[in-house]
């Protein structure tokens, strides 16, 4: 079984308000440092992205792939790759967990990268290392601005 990296986040806001915001996959160019582009290829029986498609470029590892995503209840989403020219595997997850009764959300990021060229295993580990921390503060400044542009502006849509 493939190693995993795994880092967690403090964001100012509800789960919900941060869930929102990793499910817009159409935003991700705008708050990823990595993802240059995001296509939904399919939505599930509740609307939700079930396939996407993404243009990677973290460094070392530069890609155009397909994954698969999977929603487990309101706090959970994870994923694993369907096709791609450059990995084997990118599965992960992000897990939410409510904090101070929901003023703030714990979140879990888990990520699996392995490549079809060979690539010792300290350098991929860095690379999940790397994109990790790049998502999750990504993904705190997204979700806390938005919450601070206040009523009118994209905070509606949180």
């Amino acid at each position: 079984m493939a190693e995993h990296t795994s880092s967690n986040i403090t964001i100012e806001a509800a789960p919900a308000e941060v869930m929102r915001v990793i499910a817009d996959f159409d935003s991700y160019p705008a708050w990823t440092g990595e993802v240059k582009e995001a296509e939904v290829l399919a939505k599930d029986d509740q609307g939700r992205a079930a396939q996407v498609r993404l243009v990677l470029d973290a460094g070392a590892i530069k890609d155009d792939h397909t994954l698969d995503y999977t929603w487990t209840g309101a706090n959970e989403v994870s994923w694993s790759l369907v096709k791609s020219q450059m990995l084997r595997a990118l599965d992960g997850s992000y897990r939410l967990a409510s904090l101070d009764n929901g003023a703030r959300t714990e979140v879990t990021y888990q990520l699996t990268v392995d490549v079809k060229i060979p690539m010792l295993g300290m350098i991929k580990r860095k690379a999940e290392k790397v994109i990790i921390d790049r998502a999750l503060a990504g993904l705190k400044e997204r979700v806390e601005s938005l919450r601070a542009a206040g009523p009118g502006d994209e905070a509606e849509k949180l």
